[in-house]
């Protein structure tokens, strides 16, 4: 680790605690889709509404990124601290109130979580040199993951209940909100540096005016869009998928067993950390992006026959999507200076794919009747991140 790394240690490891705040309530949120079914009475679109309304508020990451550039990057993370605590408050009355009240509270904490991924983000990637930032995003990002796996474990213990109850949500959801608000008051006490323009900065290149006009931000972003998508579209069909297979899951176990899943994603972010100093973030990418359709691809194909090697393959994309989002977003931010927290909004809002295309998928299923022709909607998006991996990500127009 370098000087410069050894100077940011402290901040680093705050961004460590955010990002597994971050994983942990995105994570809850999908996997409550199985419970908020049952508790609601939700056909197979309305039951993907928790994904819309939550990934929804990504809409604000461009100007949420602006702010974030005038007020710096803890004044960012207070504030969407300060939603998120919101959010949950709101939630513990709202729940008794009905399916769409819920769901307004989500949205509320949803742009609290908007908020900490637009500045964490690019805060992370200037924490040292250029040359490890995948790596750092890549060690952020297996926290995230820890709490993806906890995440399914917490809401199937503490959330899911015989009597499908929506007053459920309520303590659990305290809890998560005073834990947050803890962490704001700690937030608000602790000296993080400021990260200057001058600091992200190559002084030998020549910047455009505007982070807009670099192709492979757009490029990065749209990679996002379609990388989320197949990211909660695993878990999010994972129930109707194991009914196809011939399994008789309960809820709780269902929820349980995606904890492999979201372990997956865990194991490969931490193998990331090593490999990401070996191995370029683009090459990575394009192996992973090949890799998680023969997985799903195979799945389907010998579901009907092998349906336990089926099941494993089908959670087994985890590993392969493990790294997608951390090298992404690093290959969108290169070669910005001082544009990468604009950039990272543009990024974000990306994230608004989960809104859009789950639903898509949800749609879909309802009208044909079958899981397997919602999830062939994954392999569109593995085929549009594999083209960010070998072109899109290497397009850049002249620095002038």
């Amino acid at each position: 680790m370098s000087n410069k790394d050894n100077k940011y240690l402290v901040p680093l490891i705050v961004m460590v605690v955010l990002f597994f705040l971050l994983g942990f309530i995105t994570t809850m949120n999908n996997s409550m889709i199985d419970f908020l079914k049952n508790a609601f009475h939700l056909n197979d679109f309305e039951k993907q509404l928790p994904n819309t309304f939550f990934y929804g508020a990504y809409v604000f990451s461009i100007p949420i990124g602006l702010l974030i550039n005038k007020i710096g990057y803890k004044n960012g993370v207070l504030a969407g601290l300060g939603t998120i605590v919101l959010g949950f408050a709101m939630a513990i009355p709202l729940v008794t109130y009905g399916y769409m009240p819920f769901l307004i509270a989500v949205s509320v904490f949803a742009i609290g979580i908007v908020v900490l991924q637009v500045a964490a983000n690019p805060y992370v990637n200037a924490l040292g040199s250029p040359e490890t930032a995948a790596s750092r995003l890549t060690l952020t990002n297996a926290m995230n993951s820890v709490a993806t796996v906890i995440a399914p474990i917490f809401v199937s213990m503490l959330i899911v209940n015989e009597d499908n109850d929506p007053k459920a949500v309520q303590m659990p959801f305290a809890l998560i909100g005073s834990i947050t608000l803890i962490l704001l008051i700690s937030m608000f006490f602790l000296k993080l540096p400021q990260i200057k323009d001058e600091e992200e900065t190559d002084k030998t290149k020549k910047y455009k005016s505007s982070a807009f006009k670099y192709p492979h931000v757009w490029l990065g972003s749209l990679a996002i869009f379609f990388y989320v998508g197949v990211e909660l579209g695993i878990p999010s069909f994972f129930s109707d998928y194991t009914d196809k297979l011939g399994f008789s899951f309960s809820s709780q176990e269902r929820v349980d067993m995606l904890k492999f899943y979201w372990g997956g994603l865990m194991v490969g972010r931490l193998l990331g950390i090593f490999v990401l100093k070996k191995y370029s973030a683009r090459k990575i990418l394009t192996f992973c992006s090949i890799g998680a359709p023969i997985l799903l691809a195979v799945s389907i194909l010998i579901g009907d026959s092998f349906n336990t090697s089926a099941l494993w393959l089908y959670l087994g994309t985890g590993l392969f999507h493990s790294i997608m989002w951390p090298t992404i977003y690093n290959l969108a931010l290169e070669d910005l200076g001082p544009h990468a927290g604009v950039a990272s909004g543009v990024i974000s809002t990306a994230v608004i794919g989960v809104a859009l295309l789950t639903p898509l998928m949800g749609a879909v299923q309802s009208a044909t009747g079958s899981v397997v022709a919602a999830i062939s909607f994954l392999f569109i998006y593995y085929i549009y991140i594999l083209f960010f991996a070998v072109k899109g990500s290497t397009i850049r127009t002249k620095q002038i």
